[in-house]
């Protein structure tokens, strides 16, 4: 299994956060653009990655954003619908042969859904924490993102888009999908 590549040069969790996302841009790009079993890990790279990204927004960032000012509920709640409709998708799209034409029209929907998702977030929620916290304050929650990422599910699991779901199911959706990984046919 490929690993995406671990951010060094970040220290706080927005610069974290961005770089992620601009990891995910990238491996969109790659699936687009490759065929056969490089496609098949492009997707399955870019599954793993949203999914822990996701789960660690949820537990950190999004509690962290609820408090920060010009933020609030109303902001982090749309974040959280989307997630979880793109965590829809992603499971639809694991259910389809990457070659198909269904594939490929669902998936570019999905770039699409996942890459307005993340600007929002970066406007709306990450440069506010970056004028709300302070420099520790976004270190820790770096190294927070960092160790939620790694006990992490890897696959989508649409309805854990709270702090308490994840924590209370996650860890049990994590072994099951690390065994799935590790067992599954992928390059």
């Amino acid at each position: 299994m490929k690993e995406f590549a671990k951010i060094e040069s970040a220290r706080d969790v927005v610069a974290f956060l961005k770089e992620q996302h601009q990891q995910i841009k990238s491996l969109f790009s790659r699936v687009l653009t490759t065929r056969g079993k490089q496609r098949q890990q492009a997707f399955f790279d870019l599954r793993r990655l949203i999914a822990v990204h996701e789960t660690a927004e949820e537990e950190i960032v999004h509690p962290a954003a609820k408090r920060a000012r010009g933020v609030g509920e109303a902001v982090v709640a749309a974040r959280l619908r989307e997630e979880n409709e793109g965590k829809k998708t992603l499971t639809e799209l694991e259910g389809l042969h990457t070659e198909s034409a269904e594939f490929e029209t669902l998936f570019r929907e999905f770039e699409k859904a996942v890459l307005a998702h993340a600007n929002a977030e970066e406007v709306q929620e990450f440069d506010k924490l970056a004028n709300e916290f302070s420099e520790n304050e976004l270190e820790r929650m770096r190294k927070a993102v960092e160790f939620a990422e790694s006990v992490s599910p890897t696959r989508p699991h649409a309805g854990l888009e709270s702090a308490a779901a994840n924590r209370l199911i996650g860890p049990f959706a994590m072994l099951v999908d690390r065994a799935r990984d590790a067992l599954s046919k992928h390059p």
